[in-house]
């Protein structure tokens, strides 16, 4: 049955799902997160996808790609790694919210498990499911990995390297893709190094692809205007987030397919 799902998702002529949007309020302890469900029109098992947010927080964007993705067939929730909502509009305020969560690992997990229960609970998913993330989000979803979360996969888009936190071998199980701006300067050539080294060393089974020209949140459209009005090198890449994306549509094929 997987394997069936896998090939069918790799058809990319397949039209899109019809599918249904509701907002889903949830706690982890006794703090509030507000996330976004998107299912498709499907019968029987079908697999889930989290999405994480950039330093943004969860924004229309993220709720964007969720639907995209349950479009695609699969179970999508984009949840709320922030708290209540909230969304910065201004960078400062976007690195002091990543920062407390990027500053406490174990506060972060639970936040994210809260919203993986969230999916286990929808119909058909069977404990199916992958994560991808966005800037912030692609280290989240990379962090997740690293401490075991049980995830098919994961996918990092334009997302940071260098962590608190290591993979370990045996620990890490969930097959990992980096989608990557080559000319991203938030993205040191030697936390490249390191991040291979590591996957390696904890034989994680890994993708990494840079994108020639692609600099700092090169899927988002809203990048270049955001980059312009606070003089940070971000900028959207039409060529660079097509390829990603199909290049994501296939590793996640492949992970649910195994």
């Amino acid at each position: 049955m997987r394997l069936l799902f896998g090939l069918l998702l790799a058809v990319t002529s397949l039209p899109a799902w019809a599918i249904t949007t509701e907002e889903v309020s949830y706690k982890e302890g006794k703090e509030s997160f507000k996330g976004f469900l998107a299912l498709p029109d499907t019968k029987g098992p079908r697999p889930a996808v989290i999405i994480v947010h950039e330093w943004w927080g969860h924004n229309e964007y993220v709720r964007n790609r969720a639907k995209q993705l349950a479009e695609m067939g699969y179970t999508a929730f984009a949840l709320d790694m922030y708290g209540d909502g909230k969304t910065a509009g201004h960078p400062k305020q976007a690195g002091e919210f990543a920062g407390k969560v990027n500053s406490d690992m174990p506060r972060a997990k639970r936040r994210f498990e809260a919203a993986m229960n969230i999916v286990k609970q929808q119909p058909g998913v069977e404990g199916n499911i992958a994560a991808i993330g966005y800037c912030f989000g692609g280290g989240v979803v990379l962090n997740m990995a690293r401490m075991g979360i049980p995830l098919k996969g994961v996918v990092s888009f334009h997302g940071s390297l260098a962590s608190t936190v290591q993979a370990k071998p045996g620990q890490t199980k969930a097959k990992v893709l980096v989608l990557n701006g080559a000319d991203d300067p938030f993205v040191k050539k030697e936390h490249i190094a390191a991040f291979k080294k590591e996957m390696q060393d904890a034989k994680v089974d890994f993708q990494f692809i840079d994108y020639d020209g692609a600099v700092h949140a090169f899927t988002n459209p809203g990048a270049t205007a955001l980059g312009k009005k606070f003089k940070l090198p971000l900028a959207y890449d039409k060529d660079a987030d097509k390829k990603s994306w199909a290049k994501m549509k296939d590793f996640l094929a492949s992970a649910f397919a195994n």
